[in-house]
């Protein structure tokens, strides 16, 4: 009997190399960027819902990056071709199941925990319902902006984004210029495990409860 093979090919997540005046150098894989440390560009959004909170999330244990921390955006790498604009605008549809266009808010070489690249930061306001990938969101929960503030401040939040949100808040968080997405009559955010100022543990860390929730102030 012959023998059939199955010839598997690594995937390879193909970027644009930038320069430090973020124009375009060349095209590379991103794993190998990310190893080299050559600078390429990830597109992030804030979510905002209609009273101004804004939608925090934590990445899977399994995650490839930043295993089991603490967002406040979502995001990622820039594909070939891509603004910052569509990025951000698909990677939130791919992510959250909405479609809608982020105003462009700031963009910044950051030096980032495993690679350096460049920053595209958007922001939008969503009034319909979201349906978080559970490959990319383990958890997510609607904050105010002083909920978010403490928690930002705790080990368990990636590095990147704690930068991230101190150069938008050095803006006035322009928050109220966001354009809202267009929901279907009706639709409202969906809220996943409330929690409350008094939820967010000083030592926040790595420590969740089995369902992903950070543990209660002791």
């Amino acid at each position: 009997m012959a023998r059939t093979f199955e010839i598997v090919y690594p995937m390879v997540e193909l970027v644009e190399q930038v320069n430090e005046q973020d124009r375009v150098v060349g095209i590379v894989d991103r794993g190998e960027a990310i190893r080299e440390r050559w600078l390429h560009r990830v597109a992030t959004t804030v979510c905002r819902d209609a009273d101004g909170r804004i939608l925090v999330h934590r990445r899977p244990d399994d995650a490839s990056r930043f295993p089991g921390q603490f967002n406040w955006m979502l995001g990622g790498a820039v594909d070939v071709g891509e603004s910052y604009e569509e990025a951000a605008a698909r990677e939130l549809a791919e992510e959250l199941g909405v479609h809608v266009e982020p105003r462009f808010v700031l963009k910044f070489l950051c030096d980032g925990a495993i690679s350096p690249y460049w920053l595209g930061l958007h922001e939008v306001v969503i009034t319909t319902q979201v349906q978080p990938d559970p490959r990319e969101v383990a958890w997510s929960d609607w904050l105010t902006e002083p909920e978010l503030e403490d928690l930002v401040r705790h080990q368990g939040f990636i590095p990147d984004a704690r930068e991230a949100f101190d150069r938008y808040r050095a803006l006035g968080t322009p928050s109220a210029a966001a354009s809202p997405s267009r929901p279907a009559p009706g639709n409202q955010p969906q809220v996943r495990g409330r929690i409350t100022g008094a939820d967010l543990s000083p030592r926040w860390g790595r420590q969740t409860s089995a369902d992903g929730k950070p543990p209660h102030r002791r």
